[in-house]
Order: C-alpha cells, then structure tokens, then sequence
C-alpha cells in the first residue's frame, strides 16, 4: 500500500478547538501532511501561537474566531476557510467542554451549557461544511466524542449525555451523507494529558492513578497521540470507513 493514500497535500481542514489540547495535536498531524488548517476557536492569542508553531514547522494556518453554538459564527468559519483557501475537504469537530459534579448539582443552564458545545456544535458545524464538501464531490468529517461516549462518568453526566450523542450524530450524517461521498467518524479520546484533564485531576480526587492503573498502556495519552487517526480518518486511506468511532485510549475501553 502507498504511503500517498495518506498525503494530504491540497486539502484543507478546519479544526475546531484546534489552538491547543486534542484539537492542536490533530491539527499538527494534518498539517505535517500536508494539508493547510484553518484553526477555529475563541481564544486569538492561543490561536495565534498555534498558528506560528504550524507554520514554523512548514505548514500553512490561518485562524478564526468561532463560536459554534451560534449559527452565524459557524457559517462565517466555513466562508473564512473558503475565502482563504478556496475550498473545504476536512472538518475535525473538536471544540468542548466539561464540567464536573454530581448530576444533582447541575443547574438547568448548566446542562445546556454543555449540550449546545459539545453537541449542537458538532451539528453546526458538520451541517455548514457539507454543501461545500457536496459541490466538491466528497469529503472527511471527523467528529470528538469521548470514552463518554460508551460509559457513563458519575462526576460529568452532562458531559457524557452529550459525547453519546456525539457518536450517535455521527452514525446518523454518516448514514445520510454517504452518496455524496462523505466520510463521518468519530475519535474517541481515552484520558489524555492536557490543561482541561489536568484540571479534572485537581477536582477528583485518584483519578490520576486510576487511569494509569486501567490503561494497558500505562500512562495518560498524549496530544500526539491523536495525530495519525486524525491523518487517516482525513485520507483516501479511510474511503471505505464510515460511520464507526475509534477509541484512542490505550486499550482502556478494551478491558473490565
């Protein structure tokens, strides 16, 4: 098999929440493949760092402002894209959040909170790119669900509600835009070292070693550690897989 099934040379993607954590370790895989990334979140000095680094290791980045539970916002990241680039063939739904206590102490806005980012997002944003990625003939959504996705987190109910219906989201546009040659799959992270886990370690108490003490692999992932499914989930090399979630998590969902 040729290594060119994985060159994404003349592709661009968006990476929502692409300015740090799992979204910028996406993101630099993509770009050392080729592809030129338009980074989209709210924070436009993280953004501008991400940037610098993708182009100072010889990508090509642009950066947007997104909010991606509103509507307007998400379609002016899409037109960005286009204006810059000329074109769309990626999307890697990245942008979350978290947060954490017991199911009865969240509030109503709470609830909603989570839902319209991790959720409603991902919808947003999948449904702006896809006339663009049909006009072109095809295209990859890769959307970030979680090992919430398949098991429930007693501290982050919201939280999980919203990652299971992240991958069923993904089943569904998966199903429904196959004849136009879209790919949809989700990635589904283990626990992986960043500024939002770090935070979770400092809020539930073990939860460090208890990670490490189920994972066969025997430590914490890493943002690295997401950028080759990111490559083959946005290549030819993923033409015939469609619909499915892939965990990355060090055989943690593997085990009991």
């Amino acid at each position: 098999m040729s290594l060119s099934l994985f060159d994404l040379t003349g592709r661009v993607a968006i990476v929502t929440g692409g300015n740090g954590g799992i979204g910028l370790g996406m993101a630099r895989g993509l770009a050392s493949a080729g592809a030129s990334v338009v980074l989209a979140a709210r924070d436009a000095a993280k953004l501008a760092d991400a940037a610098a680094e993708l182009s100072a290791g010889g990508g090509r980045a642009r950066t947007v402002s997104v909010d991606v539970t509103d509507e307007t916002s998400v379609r002016r990241m899409v037109q960005a894209a286009l204006d810059g680039f000329g074109r769309v063939d990626v999307l890697v739904a990245n942008a979350g959040i978290n947060m954490r206590k017991p199911p009865q102490d969240f509030s109503l806005d709470e609830w909603r909170a989570v839902q319209e980012v991790n959720l409603t997002g991902t919808f947003l944003c999948a449904r702006e790119v896809y006339p663009a990625m049909k006009r072109a003939g095809g295209g990859k959504i890769i959307t970030v669900g979680s090992m919430a996705s398949l098991m429930g987190v007693p501290f982050a109910a919201p939280y999980s509600a919203a990652k299971g219906g992240v991958l069923q989201l993904t089943k569904s546009l998966a199903s429904a835009w196959a004849a136009d040659n879209i790919q949809v799959n989700a990635v589904l992270p283990g626990f992986i070292d960043t500024e939002l886990t770090r935070a979770a370690r400092q809020q539930v108490a073990g939860l460090h070693d208890r990670v490490v003490a189920r994972t066969p692999s025997g430590r914490w992932g890493r943002p690295q550690d997401l950028a080759g499914v990111a490559v083959f989930l946005a290549s030819a090399a993923s033409d015939f897989v469609t619909g499915v979630g892939i965990p990355v998590d060090g055989g943690y969902a593997a085990q009991i």
